[in-house]
């Protein structure tokens, strides 16, 4: 069973339908008691850092959340699910993040760019890991973000992409993931990595 935790602030609906086009049996859970028995658990994230990681936390997640990934649950963040793994971020304000992971997550610097950034661009691969098989160095992925992670161990860091800065895009820590790019949105390549993380072995 893969838990897609649905706390009004996630793009719920083309997760669930990609996951569910791969074979997974998913349920959307809208409190914190059905996580229980959960085999892996999904936390995606649309809009702004502050007010989702409230959202989250008023709905009872952190906690239950804390508790899945101690007992060993393999845990996604996907886009701004991502970014709430890490320890805070500016975005309107500063906010504290599940503190999961060590760093932090910025604004993109005002370098002639657009921000947000928007569209396909590239997965460059620094660390093999379950999570990446079948998913070639320069892969494409889609993206929409005006903040990146700045993660504070490299050893996180299993793909960086290059947007005016180098910045983290795929992570992992034991038995924690995140991805910065939309899988539901980067076709094949997207569709790979979910693959991966639903076939990976707790």
């Amino acid at each position: 069973m893969i838990a897609i935790i649905d706390y009004g602030a996630g793009n719920l609906r083309s997760v669930r339908n990609t996951l569910t086009y791969l074979g997974a049996e998913v349920i959307t859970v809208s409190t914190p008691d059905q996580l229980t028995g959960a085999e892996k658990i999904i936390l995606p994230g649309v809009g702004a850092f502050g007010a989702g990681i409230n959202a989250l936390r008023e709905a009872g997640f952190e906690e239950p959340i804390r508790q899945a990934v101690e007992a060993g649950t393999p845990l996604i963040g996907i886009c701004l699910g991502m970014q709430y793994l890490f320890e805070s971020s500016n975005e309107m304000g500063e906010h504290r993040g599940l503190g999961l992971l060590p760093g932090r997550v910025q604004r993109f610097p005002a370098n002639g760019l657009k921000v947000p950034h928007m569209g396909w661009n590239q997965l460059h691969i620094r660390q093999q890991n379950p999570l990446l098989a079948g998913v070639p160095d320069g892969a494409y992925a889609y993206f929409v973000h005006s903040y990146y992670v700045e993660a504070g161990d490299p050893g996180d860091v299993l793909a960086v992409t290059d947007y005016g800065i180098e910045y983290a895009s795929v992570i992992r820590r034991g038995n924690i993931f995140g991805i910065q790019p939309h899988p539901e949105k980067s076709q094949a390549v997207g569709q790979q990595i979910l693959r991966n993380f639903l076939e990976m072995q707790p």
